[in-house]
């Protein structure tokens, strides 16, 4: 664990899948056929708190919703790629836009699209409902179900192997 905890203090970048990771993965659809997301207030607000110390989060998704855009929008997250399945391209792309390497990432996925981008990253992560070949990738998997918290369980992860989340919550509760 020593090692991953190393490893998680490297990482300047944390790039999200979406469904099954950011929302649980459910297609909800109105009466008039559109498609709803659920998201999770709470990694929300781990965004923002990752954000707020120079942890770039960024999202590749294989599909394409407005209510995802909009979700993503109002999060301030400016690396949004939607409707691409093959995702190492975009991926390297946005490494290169911000100046990392590969060993500075870290992914969290749950399907097998998401493979690709886990077998580079240093820190390849999952939920836990993600596919069994994607977990046997992941050198992290979180304890909440995607949708339900994940991802803010991993970005409060990777803030305290950097040393940084104790100065949040000691900001935010006012210690």
């Amino acid at each position: 664990m020593t090692d991953l905890r190393a490893r998680a203090a490297a990482v300047r970048l944390l790039v999200l899948d979406v469904d099954g990771v950011l929302t649980d993965g459910g297609l909800y659809y109105d009466a008039q056929g559109r498609v709803t997301k659920r998201f999770d207030v709470q990694d929300g607000l781990g965004i923002k708190l990752a954000q707020q110390v120079g942890l770039d989060v960024a999202v590749i998704t294989g599909l394409n919703h407005g209510a995802v855009e909009s979700r993503i929008r109002e999060l301030g997250i400016v690396e949004y790629h939607a409707g691409h399945l093959d995702k190492i391209p975009l991926m390297q792309g946005i490494l290169d836009r911000l100046g990392l390497d590969w060993n500075q990432a870290a992914y969290l996925g749950d399907d097998w699209v998401d493979a690709g981008v886990l077998r580079r990253v240093g820190i390849p992560m999952a939920v836990p409902n993600a596919r069994n070949v994607v977990r046997e990738l992941a050198a992290w998997i979180a304890s909440s179900s995607g949708g339900h918290g994940a991802v803010r369980e991993a970005i409060e992860f990777l803030l305290d192997c950097r040393g940084e989340l104790d100065s949040l919550w000691q900001k935010w509760s006012g210690e």
